[in-house]
């Protein structure tokens, strides 16, 4: 390892524009997060194209604020990571080329980072002894993904969503209840005076891959719900519709996760995602982990939703197990968890790059 290795994250997938510094890997340095919630929440959600011009705006003087709490300069950086996807294309777009340019400017190699994989690795920087093997769930607006991770670099994909993520559904259903923007956080706080067995709303199973998941039919079900009560002009609590459909949620998410551990057998469960900052979530998986015998980690709320902390963890492991990236590097909206070969070697030097040998 690079014990004396400071990288800067950068972090633009969504609507925050995030910029961080760490050193080994573990240890933060600082920690900024420019957040788009007052722009997006007249329009009940992200506009693709409003959060692309926001990050143009604000990502160099989110890094400049990052680089000045962390005490540091360009050129004591010994590499610059930056998310490529999943993500909004524009906004994956903007951070990718700021990276670019801020590592070529100053002869910093640059690290490509998948964004699921950063999530995973909050907990990493959170809790600095944890070490794979291990079973993450990441749980977030745009992604459910039940993950193994074997080994730094090395995953087995367990389970995903096949339709809406978790986070996507508490959004979806918080907006027709008319709560406000963002609406997962609104819909936990409305949920904690309702009843959770009030209403037994549907849980789904996959025929075909018993460990995915599928929370279309349950928004789906919450909605005609609503909408039938409606029109028959009955009184509907709305505190026991967000418990009974929050319920439904954390039922499923720990009927998979359940099935991961009797299986694989992990040491440690983890969660992470912007979901992973839901109480109810939280405190379901930890008892799941209990009853299976295996440690359970996750992420303070700060290291949930998206950050760029994260991404400089990742990025920290990736470059010195695999080397960094090339500048001609795009982003991929779509991209799925990678699957890496160790590279013969990396020799740092901090401030002036890296050399890869083969």
């Amino acid at each position: 390892m690079c014990d004396d290795l400071i990288v800067l994250g950068v972090e633009t997938s969504c609507d925050e524009t995030a910029a961080a510094v760490v050193a080994s890997g573990r240890h933060l340095l600082s920690s900024v997060v420019s957040s788009q919630i007052e722009v997006h929440r007249r329009f009940g959600g992200v506009v693709p194209e409003i959060a692309s011009r926001k990050h143009v705006e604000s990502v160099i003087p989110v890094v400049d604020e990052a680089l000045r709490q962390a005490g540091v300069t360009m050129r004591e950086l010994g590499a610059v990571a930056v998310t490529y996807g999943p993500g909004l294309v524009g906004a994956l777009l903007v951070g990718l080329s700021a990276a670019k340019g801020l590592a070529f400017a100053s002869r910093v190699p640059m690290v490509c980072v998948n964004h699921i994989e950063a999530h995973i690795y909050a907990n990493f920087l959170a809790h600095p002894g944890l070490e794979p093997p291990l079973v993450c769930l990441t749980v977030s607006g745009g992604h459910t993904d039940l993950v193994a991770m074997e080994a730094h670099g090395r995953y087995t994909v367990l389970g995903r969503t096949r339709d809406d993520a978790a986070g996507e559904a508490f959004d979806k259903v918080a907006r027709v209840m008319g709560l406000p923007y963002p609406g997962g956080p609104a819909l936990e706080r409305l949920a904690r005076d309702g009843d959770p067995e009030a209403i037994r709303f549907p849980l789904s199973r996959v025929a075909d891959s018993p460990g995915d998941f599928s929370f279309s039919g349950l928004k789906t079900a919450v909605i005609n719900y609503l909408h039938a009560a409606e029109q028959r002009g009955e009184h509907v609590s709305l505190p026991d519709v967000a418990a009974s459909f929050q319920r439904a949620v954390v039922e499923e998410l720990c009927d998979r996760v359940s099935n991961a551990l009797r299986s694989h057998r992990p040491a440690t469960l983890a969660l992470s995602g912007g979901v992973a900052a839901n109480g109810a979530v939280r405190g379901a998986l930890r008892a799941v982990a209990e009853a299976h015998g295996v440690a359970f980690v996750c992420p303070p709320p700060e290291l949930c939703t998206d950050n760029a902390a994260m991404v400089a963890c990742a990025g920290y492991y990736q470059f010195v197990n695999f080397g960094p990236c090339e500048l001609s590097a795009n982003a991929c909206p779509g991209a799925d968890l990678p699957q890496r070969r160790p590279s013969a070697g990396v020799e740092v030097t901090p401030g002036h790059g890296a050399h890869v040998h083969s």
